[in-house]
């Protein structure tokens, strides 16, 4: 049995416990490094009335705040099912070596989680998108983003 089987066996555990508990969808993630789970995380979107409370997310930000950085150099990721969007999203950003996962996206459409219009209103110009979008104070805006590019103590990310 390889310690990968053992790691996401651990995220499977917290989203089969998670669910039961009535906190949350059936998602666990966990984070590692050097060989050590740093990190738990499972849904709790309707535990906390937190749409951004996937797993994943809430993986990402205990490992994060436990590394002092926001960047998960040297990680890996478990999670019990294929991210969504959103999760994928933050997992690209914060920039783990690698993630495994479990059940597909294909597996979660199948009990009720389908991601699939959020990847199609993606692919939409933003004005035929389902989500009424509209671009204002454009020039306002731009000021913080010209400032952003000539502030010579920035942390890039």
């Amino acid at each position: 049995m390889s310690t990968r089987e053992n790691f996401m066996r651990e995220a499977i555990s917290l989203s089969v416990e998670n669910m039961r508990s009535g906190k949350g969808g059936p998602f666990g993630a966990v984070i590692v490094k050097n060989g050590e789970i740093i990190a738990r995380g499972f849904n709790q979107v309707t535990s906390t009335n937190d749409p951004t409370a996937h797993a994943e997310v809430v993986a990402i930000r205990e490992a994060c705040e436990k590394l002092g950085t926001f960047q998960l150099d040297g990680c890996e990721i478990y999670t019990s099912c294929e991210p969504c969007p959103m999760c994928l999203g933050a997992i690209y950003w914060a920039r783990p070596d690698k993630m495994y996962y479990a059940n597909t996206k294909s597996d979660a459409a199948n009990i009720g989680f389908d991601d699939q219009f959020i990847y199609d209103e993606i692919e939409l110009p933003l004005d035929k998108r389902k989500l009424d979008c509209q671009q204002i104070l454009n020039e306002e805006a731009l000021e913080a983003f010209n400032e952003w590019k000539n502030k010579t103590d920035k942390i890039e990310y």
